[in-house]
């Protein structure tokens, strides 16, 4: 039996939506968290279809069961009719929880469905954090196969992901019928993979893809929708020089890009290795933003002149300057960057993460290990707390 792994992820008191991407443990953490909850389950194919002909048999079925007050809904977005029903179900009985799970909001807001007008809260799931893990947490084998609790649990991780990426190409974009061509849209994976930390150029990618712009931009939004990938704005605020506008493009977890990515002698290990460190950092991020409720979102900074900031963390309580890099040692050009964002935005606080082994203070900036950063870092904690 495999052993369950607590979840930093709290819940609401009221009813409320919950995406991520499949294989992130949704459903595995709410049959664990909810053991009584009444579980509709789209994805198994006679339940998808009784309530896809019907959708007021979920009315049905908590008129019929008056001492059930919590009711999951796994994959909402397979039935996008059901919203209706639980719209009026939230307004009927107010002493019930109905909880939605999707791997996409997609199919809902072409549906025209406004997510239940706000009757429920939008929370978000998402890969395992390295403090969740603890001492079972490897850096390295979380840059090679990623934190998705599906892989972590494997006994072949390398061959599962590969199966999960074929599994969203077939379940989620070909039955869905989100692309004519599946096979572009495969071809379309791998090379957006090589602008996983990098600002989109769109023209290049239809370029390489042999598809016109417009096709790429639809791509995207689907990659989006899905929950596999997302864009991380440039921070502008009070700037004090001028900004680059593109925003830059990450996906959703390193092990997903480090399976994606293609190889060939020309490509550096180092190269990499750099982009899928940072895009783990940046899961972490987004992880410690959604599950901490502090309105905190997280940016990059890049000017025109070339200096660059990985990531910026900006909120009432919370500014905070990060810079990745993937070294052992710390050099005084790997400091310029964060030096230039603090000559700009001296209120910030700083962090640089490398792969050494000894937390230093180096020019009046916090020189961290990136493993132990990532295994300290928990919702509900002010990051600077813990330099």
């Amino acid at each position: 039996m495999k052993k369950f792994i607590q979840r930093f992820f709290s819940f609401p008191e009221d009813s409320f939506f919950i995406f991520g991407p499949r294989g992130t443990g949704k459903s595995t953490w709410l049959k664990k968290t909810f053991p009584d909850a009444y579980r509709v389950d789209l994805l198994d194919d006679r339940t998808f279809r009784n309530h896809i002909a019907h959708p007021e048999r979920i009315k049905q079925i908590v008129k019929a069961n008056p001492g059930i007050k919590r009711y999951i809904i796994d994959e909402v977005q397979k039935a996008p009719a059901l919203l209706d029903s639980i719209h009026s179900l939230i307004e009927e009985y107010k002493t019930h929880q109905f909880i939605l799970t999707g791997s996409s909001a997609r199919k809902l807001r072409r549906g025209g469905v406004n997510l239940l007008a706000g009757r429920a809260l939008l929370t978000h799931f998402h890969p395992f954090m390295a403090a969740e893990l603890g001492t079972g947490f490897s850096l390295d084998e979380a840059l090679k196969n990623g934190l998705l609790p599906l892989i972590v649990s494997a006994k072949v991780p390398g061959k599962t992901l590969e199966t999960y990426i074929a599994l969203y190409l077939k379940e989620e974009v070909k039955e869905e019928g989100l692309v004519r061509d599946v096979g572009a849209f495969a071809r379309f994976l791998e090379v957006i993979s090589f602008s996983h930390g990098s600002v989109l150029n769109l023209s290049n990618i239809a370029r390489e893809c042999h598809v016109s712009r417009k096709i790429v931009e639809n791509y995207l939004s689907i990659i989006e929708d899905l929950l596999l990938g997302y864009k991380l704005p440039v921070f502008t605020k009070r700037a004090r020089r001028s900004m680059t506008t593109q925003p830059k493009f990450y996906l959703f977890d390193a092990g997903v890009y480090n399976h994606l990515r293609p190889r060939g002698p020309l490509d550096s290990p180092d190269e990499i290795g750099g982009m899928a460190l940072e895009g783990l950092v940046l899961q972490h991020l987004k992880a410690w933003c959604d599950y901490s409720g502090n309105q905190v979102v997280c940016y990059f900074w890049r000017t025109r002149g070339g200096s660059e900031v990985d990531f910026v963390l900006y909120g009432e309580h919370h500014f905070y300057a990060l810079e990745v890099k993937n070294a052992k040692q710390i050099h005084p050009k790997s400091l310029r960057s964060i030096k230039a964002f603090l000559c700009d935005y001296p209120e910030a606080s700083a962090i640089l993460l490398y792969r050494g082994t000894e937390k230093l203070v180096v020019d009046g900036i916090c020189c961290w290990p990136v493993d132990d950063f990532l295994l300290q870092l928990k919702p509900g904690d002010q990051i600077w707390d813990r330099v």
